[in-house]
């Protein structure tokens, strides 16, 4: 684990996502084999179900039988997605992720359910794909590329290795196209960024690289209810995480201020977050 990118927002990420601290808060607290954020039908829903609920969700949104069909997962985490694309729809599923930690989790959870030579796990960065052109049927992540500081490297990697006429599939937390200026410097200063992705970012990025907008589910309100969820759950398992030597207490406090900083982001406007659809030309 010692690789370093090019980017320093990139090597950051990376090694914040490798840090026993961060590996053991989204195992336990977060949603297990999920690492991102949930569609939830309540304000008390257990963060596994809503999780569970908005995958299930995106592969129907894919749609029907895809069996032998290749499905790139960029920010996989601990592989979540990828096992239910792959035992549901068929889909022969390539996973990328920055983190050597999480990446090791996952092959670790396909090996228990016998899938590993199913499922491949690549140690990467997605400004940076491995790939060769048009190499997938569909391309997809899960609130990842706002650790990216070049979303537009990101478009073009997504561009280049999709297949004409291939969907590409994404999650983002954004900031509105009318947030105003300076509001979100809480969030941005702890993910050592300078912007989020909006909606018209990447409607722009898509557009110049040959892919065409199919449509977008606007789920903004599920992203600070996601997060006040988190919020809940850390404080009430803080005790047990710092007695168990999981998760210091000085990392769970960062991320308490972290987590209701996107809650007031998302309760005032100032984010946006649902599901893009795009169609390579």
């Amino acid at each position: 684990m010692t690789e370093k990118y090019d980017s320093e927002v990139v090597n950051t990420a990376r090694d914040y996502y490798n840090s026993s601290d961060a590996d053991n808060f989204y195992y336990h607290v977060w949603g297990g084999e999920d690492l991102h954020v949930g569609l939830y039908e309540s304000d008390d829903e257990p963060i596994l179900d809503a999780s569970r609920r908005i995958v299930a969700h995106i592969g129907d949104l894919i749609g029907g039988d895809k069996a032998g069909q290749t499905f790139l997962d960029l920010g996989s985490g601990y592989g979540g997605t990828d096992r239910y694309m792959h035992q549901t729809l068929g889909l022969k599923v390539t996973g990328l992720n920055l983190s050597e930690v999480e990446n090791e989790r996952n092959r670790q959870f396909n090996r228990d359910l016998g899938l590993e030579d199913k499922i491949d796990v690549y140690d990467g960065n997605f400004e940076e794909l491995p790939f060769e052109h048009d190499s997938f049927d569909i391309v997809f992540s899960q609130d990842s590329f706002l650790h990216s500081g070049n979303r537009e490297k990101i478009i073009e990697e997504v561009a280049r290795v999709l297949k004409p006429g291939g969907l590409f599939i994404f999650t983002d937390p954004m900031m509105a196209d009318d947030c105003p200026e300076g509001v979100l410097k809480p969030i941005l200063d702890r993910l050592h960024l300078d912007t989020l992705g909006s909606p018209a970012f990447y409607r722009d990025a898509c557009k110049r690289n040959g892919m065409s907008e199919i449509g977008f589910e606007d789920h903004s309100p599920q992203l600070p209810r996601h997060y006040g969820r988190v919020l809940e759950e850390t404080q009430r398992r803080e005790q047990e995480l710092v007695e168990r030597d999981l998760v210091s207490q000085a990392y769970i406090d960062r991320m308490k201020t972290g987590l209701q900083n996107w809650v007031n982001g998302g309760n005032n406007g100032y984010l946006t977050w649902g599901i893009f659809r795009f169609q390579k030309d």
